[in-house]
């Protein structure tokens, strides 16, 4: 079984952390395993198509052109599948790949340098507090992911308070105090319809009044093309800035894994609007491709700090790439 997120031994103290802290998150055994399993557990995933289809063919021209059909269905997209097809015709005409396994290791080999750019972790610079405006569209499981990454900034020794910056959808604010209750963390909250530049406003001087390390703040989900709604984000941005120059410290876009290339054309917008500096990408587990990946390493470049691929708390945690493409080119278990 394969760990898709980094383990990382809890604090040895209760002592504070240091100035800068990197943020890894802790994962159970067998996450990557269950990951594994929902990618091969579809005929449309790229695991199950290599499975059925590479043995015992010749490694030539037709393969290969197979292949790039199966990456482009897998939503590795076109610029990510133009670059590792090229890799792997240049190694077909010296000769390098004279069998299946020499294939498959060229082609886990191409995957994994297209992703090890984006895979950073996510470090809490020396401002307090560390503010981190969380965004995305409805449905992303945003709301969810600011609840697990304030349990797994605890974890490391760091203190957090929740900004409940999404006064309009319905039980949001009652979605994020849960949250903190079941965590024993602060949430600072106004009124249904409130204006959320101002909740954030009241919570980023709450946090710095208390000594908080971390402020995550919740926003309003949103579809890219919703212009006044992308100008609201912009407007918090401006608040912040006045009460700190340097905040927010982190941009931090919360994508559907599911959605496909409509994750990468969420992305394109937001990170254009706000300047994203990270990403989580959740319900990973929901799709049988998990090429979006590939796809958002190569177009977008953008840092992926956490992924999802499940409900629970410990199914959330560090992007790892060695797992993850061990995962997505694994053969399905046999029966």
């Amino acid at each position: 079984m394969f760990d898709f997120l980094k383990r990382t031994a809890a604090p040895a103290s209760a002592e504070a952390p240091s100035p800068a802290v990197a943020v890894a998150a802790t994962g159970a055994r067998g996450l990557f395993g269950r990951l594994r399993e929902r990618l091969t557990a579809k005929a449309s995933s790229l695991a199950r198509d290599l499975s059925d289809w590479l043995p015992g063919r010749k490694i030539d021209a037709d393969l290969l052109d197979e292949l790039e059909l199966r990456l482009l269905t897998a939503d590795v997209g076109i610029p990510a599948t133009e670059r590792i097809l090229d890799d792997l015709r240049r190694r077909v005409a010296r000769k390098e790949l004279a069998d299946l396994d020499a294939l498959l290791a060229a082609l886990r080999n191409s995957i994994t340098a297209l992703l090890k750019p984006i895979a950073q972790p996510l470090q809490i610079s020396a401002a307090r507090p560390f503010v981190t405006l969380v965004v995305g569209v409805n449905g992303s499981g945003k709301t969810t992911s600011i609840g697990k990454l304030a349990h797994h900034l605890q974890e490391r020794g760091l203190s957090v308070m929740l900004a409940a910056g999404d006064t309009f959808r319905a039980a949001a604010v009652e979605q994020l105090q849960v949250w903190g209750e079941r965590n024993n963390i602060p949430v600072i909250a106004q009124a249904d319809g409130a204006d959320p530049a101002a909740v954030i406003f009241d919570a980023f001087a709450a946090a710095r009044a208390r000594g908080v390390d971390v402020l995550l703040a919740d926003t309003a989900g949103r579809l890219q093309n919703q212009s006044h709604l992308m100008e609201e984000l912009k407007k918090i941005r401006r608040v912040l800035g006045r009460q700190e120059p340097t905040a927010p410290h982190e941009v931090l876009l919360v994508l559907d894994a599911s959605q496909g290339q409509n994750a990468l054309s969420q992305a394109r917008v937001f990170h254009e609007a706000l300047g994203v500096t990270g990403l989580v990408l959740t319900k990973l587990d929901g799709t049988a491709k998990g090429g979006i990946v590939i796809a958002i390493a190569t177009e977008l470049g953008i840092p992926l700090r956490f992924v999802g691929v499940g409900e629970s708390i410990s199914d959330f945690g560090e992007f790892d790439v060695e797992d993850f493409v061990t995962a997505l080119l694994a053969a399905p278990a046999a029966a």
